[in-house]
């Protein structure tokens, strides 16, 4: 009975943490960790436990920022920044975040592909009007319960590393030694691991639902909310619970499509039937198994879009309307908020339009989790000011140890980025 009840509480507490640790698994993060797999084998793994203190770090003080001011990131920006600063970083966001979309909902359309025989465009635009239907004209409560079970879209990539076999002991060894070539390829998926797992949506996101999560638990005290130890204690269990999750699932991704793919010679990830068939040992005992790989590659993308793109346009139309002093939440009627679900329908509906331009959908998904690298480097850097600002955070404001994680995310990111500059520099001279 005791379990139970833990098991109970657990599921209580878990919130935006869950909920931006499952968005971090997008499609976009599912199409790197693939490819990084196929590429370079096991040899990319190392950056998965290397990264979850400093993504744990890094949303966590996002967290404290939207739980302790009760405000999202941009307007705590607005508020303590110029002018200069807010627009900038609404800017990087904004576009960040419709790049992103488009490329979630082309591959959405693409994987359905794999399995009803529709044109792409007439998918594309029904996932389109979907998940505006959704954000749009659900309440926030049945919207996030709902963006909790799509989380589960990840579960088929650890049950498959399990049912393969796998070299344990190469794949423990570059789970914890780092491997490092200063080639381009090499860096351009480490800064694409980087930027879909340290993402600049995320951090706007997660901010601003922990103030949705205050209003709807109604703890807001004369504007300002009531916080307890108790409740951020909770805040950041939620938080590691989320992180743990996503990493998880990434490194599964990872050690399947490097079993399944590169082990047999697959090394490019060109279309998404190449992807699925990473999962194709799932299913190795069924008939047509590779129709079944399609089925749950498939509904695990759409399942994933489903919560990442109303996450990428909702963070970035909080920063929006934070910056313009716009009604907003997603706790809020349409016609309450019509700024704020104007600009998650743009965004939606832009994002749908970079479809249109040319570009292969599981590339252009790598490519859009490079730019979240690159973007990520500025406001990182913003976000440990904030987060370390007595006068914004008072008590609750970064200790050491927030603040070394914090520093070193930004450095690594930073760094990474110009050695891919560099790289690509010295390709092409």
């Amino acid at each position: 009975m005791k379990i139970t009840q833990k098991i109970k509480k657990i599921f209580k507490i878990i919130g935006p943490g869950v909920i931006t640790g499952a968005a971090d698994d997008d499609p976009s993060g599912i199409a790197t960790y693939t490819q990084a797999g196929a590429k370079f084998g096991y040899s990319q793994l190392w950056t998965i436990v290397f990264i979850l203190p400093l993504v744990t770090a890094v949303q966590e003080a996002c967290a404290r920022i939207g739980a302790v001011t009760g405000k999202g990131i941009a307007a705590v920006i607005k508020q303590h920044y110029s002018k200069k600063v807010l627009f900038a970083a609404v800017l990087l966001i904004l576009a960040a975040n419709t790049i992103n979309i488009g490329a979630d909902i082309g591959v959405m359309a693409e994987a359905m592909q794999l399995l009803v025989p529709l044109n792409f465009s007439v998918l594309a635009l029904f996932f389109t009007a979907l998940i505006l239907f959704l954000e749009i004209f659900l309440s926030y409560k049945v919207y996030s319960n709902f963006l909790k079970w799509c989380a589960l879209a990840l579960i088929a990539y650890p049950i498959t590393v399990f049912l393969i076999n796998n070299p344990w002991l190469e794949i423990l060894k570059t789970t914890f030694i780092p491997h490092i070539e200063f080639s381009f390829g090499f860096l351009f998926i480490i800064v694409g691991i980087l930027g879909t797992t340290i993402s600049p949506y995320m951090f706007f996101w997660q901010a601003s639902e922990e103030v949705e999560e205050e209003k709807n638990h109604h703890i807001f005290n004369h504007g300002k909310p009531k916080i307890t130890e108790k409740f951020i204690k909770n805040l950041r269990l939620d938080n590691f619970l989320g992180m743990l999750f996503s990493q998880i699932a990434a490194w599964c991704i990872i050690v399947a499509a490097g079993t399944v793919l590169h082990n047999n010679g697959i090394t490019e990830i060109g279309t998404a039937a190449d992807a699925a068939r990473a999962l194709e040992p799932l299913v190795n005992t069924f008939p047509n198994s590779g129709l079944w790989a399609k089925i749950i590659f498939a509904f695990g993308v759409v399942g994933l879009g489903l919560l990442s793109v109303p996450v990428l346009s909702a963070s970035a139309s909080y920063a929006v309307s934070e910056a313009f002093n716009w009604r907003e939440g997603l706790n809020l009627k349409f016609k309450k908020a019509h700024g704020f679900y104007g600009v998650i329908t743009m965004a939606t509906l832009i994002g749908l339009m970079i479809n249109y331009i040319g570009i292969d959908p599981i590339k252009a998904l790598v490519f859009t989790a490079v730019i979240n690298g690159v973007v990520s480097v500025p406001l990182l850097f913003l976000i440990n000011k904030i987060a370390s600002d007595k006068k914004i955070m008072g008590k609750h404001k970064s200790g050491l140890l927030s603040r070394a994680m914090l520093w070193l995310a930004f450095a690594i990111v930073f760094l990474s980025s110009m050695a891919m500059f560099a790289a690509l520099y010295g390709t092409t001279n």
